[in-house]
């Protein structure tokens, strides 16, 4: 594991006064609040602070990975203005099959429909279709709240979930084949763009259901994956020679 500087405070009150801001490489399983949990404890270890603020800038879900952005101190006040930036996604949608959370979370029904050649003609129609200015409904089991509940619960609980389209931009889109049934997306888009709504609202387009397979948050704003930290190497550069505690 590569060492990694995170220029950090010398001291707890430079820290809590200034604050930090670091991207993390979100490992793939783990929850979001799973990393900020990991990185507070380690930071409160190593400055001794029974409490501190710390916050991700955007959910990432757990079959995801990519750039998670936190904010540590008085930079969790500007935490808005990560939430706000424009994110870069490459997923990967596989075709011929649906499922009720529209990526590999819930059970997998094939449609058993013909899946269309990607030829240059419907890749453009695609990307001129799914461009600019779009309307989405977000995945049933999602945190969109309804009535002051989280969709993702009603969902669970068998409670019909009617989530209401909001308007996203999606400012750069690129598609090609990996395989016939599997393609891989390009996305600069909004805040607020289900990429897992894209890929059913693809699928739906195209007449033989798809769903997300796989997904890299590969931007948020300025901070790009290439620049992003390990997650344990952040935590040892944090505690170094520690074990972690979940």
């Amino acid at each position: 594991m590569a060492t990694v500087d995170l220029n950090l405070p010398a001291d707890a009150e430079t820290l809590v006064q200034q604050g930090l801001t670091l991207a993390i490489d979100k490992p793939l399983g783990m929850t979001s609040f799973r990393v900020v949990r990991r990185m507070r404890g380690a930071f409160q270890r190593r400055y001794n602070l029974k409490k501190l603020k710390i916050g991700h800038a955007g959910t990432l879900d757990p079959l995801a990975t990519g750039v998670l952005v936190l904010c540590v101190g008085r930079a969790t006040k500007g935490i808005q203005q990560y939430v706000d930036s424009e994110k870069g996604y490459q997923a990967v949608l596989t075709l011929g099959a649906i499922t009720a959370s529209y990526d590999a979370e819930s059970d997998i029904e094939p449609t058993g429909s013909a899946i269309p050649e990607l030829t240059d003609e419907l890749r453009l129609a695609l990307i001129e279709q799914f461009s600019g200015l779009i309307s989405q409904k977000p995945p049933i089991f999602s945190a969109v709240k309804i009535e002051g509940k989280r969709a993702y619960h009603l969902a669970r609980k068998g409670v019909a979930v009617d989530i209401k389209a909001r308007e996203v931009v999606i400012h750069a889109l690129s598609i090609q084949a990996i395989q016939p049934d599997v393609w891989q997306l390009d996305i600069l888009c909004s805040k607020g763009t289900y990429i897992r709504s894209l890929a059913h609202d693809m699928g739906q387009s195209l007449g033989c259901g798809a769903y997300l397979s796989g997904l890299v948050r590969t931007q948020v704003g300025s901070h790009h994956l290439h620049a992003c930290h390990d997650l344990d190497a952040a935590w040892e550069a944090v505690h170094p020679g520690h074990i972690s505690e979940e």
